[in-house]
C-alpha cells in the first residue's frame, strides 16, 4: 500500500491542506499530526472573544468531519524528527510515520525575554491553554502590563479594557505597529489605545518583574527606570518558527536573522524531495524573488490550494486574492489589504479622529490599503490592488 501523506501541524494551516487534498480528490491515506490534544481550533479569538469569556469554543471542525473524510488525527503527539531518505517522521510518543508526502505546518511558538524572572501571573499567548489560563485569572484582575504593542499587545490591552481592567502597554517603538504599518498609522492606533484608558509607554521596554512573598507578579520596573503595578502581564513580542524538530533533517531553512521558518519555492516546495510547508512556519518564495513568512489567517488558506494542486500535479488555481488581515481592538476592525509596508509612502486619506483610512504606495504604485472603521472603503480598493494602480488615480474619490 502506498504510504500516507502525513501532515505535521494541526492548526489551521494542516486543516486548510487536508481538506484541499480531499476536495481536490486525493483518496488515499491521510494523517494529520498535532502536539495539542485539542481538535484544530482557530487561534484570532483568543486574544478577544475567547479570553473576554464571549465564546467558549473555536473548534474549525468537528470531530465527525475527519471520520467522514477519512483523515487520521493523531493529536497530543509532537513530531520530533524526520528522516527524509527513509520518509519517515518519529513521534513523541515513540512511534514511527512512513510518509509518502509530509506537509510540515508547525506554525509559531511565542518569544520569551529572556532573563527574567518565572512569576505566576505572567502570561504569553499562541494556543487554547494559554488563553484559558489567561481568562480565568483576568477575572479577578484590577491591573495589567502587556509587553509588545503588535497585534496581539494590542487586542490583548483591549479585551483587558473591555473586562474593566486597568492597563499598561508598553512597546519599545515608537509607536504600536510601528514595524508593520509605520509610525504614521501607529500613532492613529496608538491614539485609539490611549481614548480607551490604555496607559500606553512608547519607547519603553521592560526592565524586570517585581514579585510578593508567593513568587506572584505584582508589577515591573521599565527601561526608562519607572515602576507600574500588575497583578497579571502578558508578553507579546513576537513568535518564531517551530523548526527545531528538523534540526538534523538536512530541510533547508532561513536563518533566524531572516525570520526563520523552512525555505520553499512559491508553492510551498522544499528542498527535501516529497516534503512541504505552509503557512507560518513557511518561508515561501513570492513575485519580489525574495522568501518570506506571511503571518496571516487568509494565507493558510491560499498557500493550501497552491500547495495542492502543485503535490497532486493538478492546474494551479486562479491566481491568488490580494492579501488581507485584520485586528479587531474595541469596536473598530482594523483591516489591512495588499502588502502595506512601513517603508512605503504612507498616505492618511481619511481620519475622523478615531476611524481612519491610509494608503501606502511605492514609487507612486499603490501597495496596501489599511483602514479602521472603514470596511467598505478599504475592500473598495481591491481591485485596484490586484494591478498596478497609480495612487492619484484613487487619492481624490477617497477623500469625497
Amino acid at each position: 500500500m502506498t504510504a500516507p501523506i502525513v501532515i505535521v501541524g494541526a492548526g489551521l494551516a494542516g486543516l486548510r491542506t487536508a481538506e484541499e487534498l480531499r476536495r481536490a480528490g486525493y483518496a488515499h491515506g491521510l494523517v494529520l499530526v498535532g502536539d495539542e490534544s485539542r481538535l484544530p481550533y482557530d487561534r484570532p479569538p483568543l486574544s478577544k472573544q475567547f479570553v473576554r469569556g464571549e465564546t467558549d469554543d473555536t473548534t474549525l471542525r468537528p470531530a465527525e468531519f475527519f471520520d467522514e473524510n477519512r483523515i487520521e488525527l493523531r493529536l497530543d503527539t509532537a513530531a520530533v524528527g524526520v528522516d527524509t531518505a527513509a520518509r519517515q517522521v518519529r513521534l513523541a510518543d515513540g512511534s514511527v510515520l512512513d510518509y509518502d508526502q509530509l506537509v510540515i505546518a508547525t506554525g509559531l511558538r511565542p518569544r520569551r525575554l529572556p532573563g527574567l524572572p518565572d512569576l505566576k501571573g505572567v502570561h504569553v499567548l499562541r494556543d487554547h491553554t494559554d488563553a484559558a489560563t489567561l481568562r480565568s485569572e483576568l477575572a479577578g484582575a484590577k491591573k495589567a502590563l502587556v509587553v509588545g504593542a503588535g497585534f496581539i499587545g494590542c487586542e490583548v490591552a483591549a479585551s483587558f479594557r473591555a473586562s474593566g481592567v486597568e492597563v499598561v502597554l508598553v512597546e519599545p517603538q515608537p509607536t504600536p505597529l510601528a514595524s508593520v504599518l509605520g509610525e504614521q498609522v501607529g500613532a492613529l492606533v496608538a491614539r485609539m489605545h490611549r481614548a480607551e484608558g490604555v496607559d500606553l509607554r512608547c519607547d519603553t521596554g521592560l526592565d524586570t518583574f517585581l514579585a510578593d512573598d508567593s513568587d506572584r507578579v505584582r508589577g515591573a520596573r521599565l527601561s526608562d527606570g519607572t515602576e507600574c503595578a500588575a497583578d497579571l502581564v502578558v508578553i507579546g513580542v513576537g513568535s518564531r518558527p517551530v523548526t527545531d524538530w528538523l534540526t538534523d533533517s538536512g530541510i533547508e531553512l532561513a536563518e533566524p536573522t531572516a525570520g526563520g521558518g523552512v525555505l520553499t519555492d512559491e508553492v510551498g516546495r522544499t528542498s527535501a524531495p516529497g516534503v512541504w510547508a505552509v503557512g507560518d512556519v513557511a518561508a515561501w518564495l513570492h513575485d519580489t524573488g525574495h522568501r518570506k513568512r506571511v503571518e496571516h489567517w487568509t494565507n493558510a488558506g491560499e498557500q493550501a490550494k497552491l500547495l495542492t494542486c502543485a503535490l497532486l500535479g493538478l492546474a494551479a488555481p486562479a491566481a491568488a486574492q490580494v492579501p488581507y488581515f485584520w485586528s479587531d481592538q474595541y469596536e473598530v476592525k482594523i483591516q489591512a489589504l495588499g502588502t502595506p509596508n512601513a517603508a512605503d509612502d504612507i498616505t492618511i486619506a481619511v481620519d475622523d479622529g478615531r476611524k481612519f483610512l491610509a494608503y501606502y504606495a511605492q514609487d507612486g504604485i499603490l501597495t496596501g490599503v489599511v483602514g479602521a472603521g472603514m470596511t467598505a472603503k478599504v475592500m473598495k480598493t481591491r481591485a485596484k490592488l490586484a494591478t498596478p494602480t497609480p495612487l492619484t488615480e484613487i487619492l481624490t474619490p477617497a477623500t469625497t
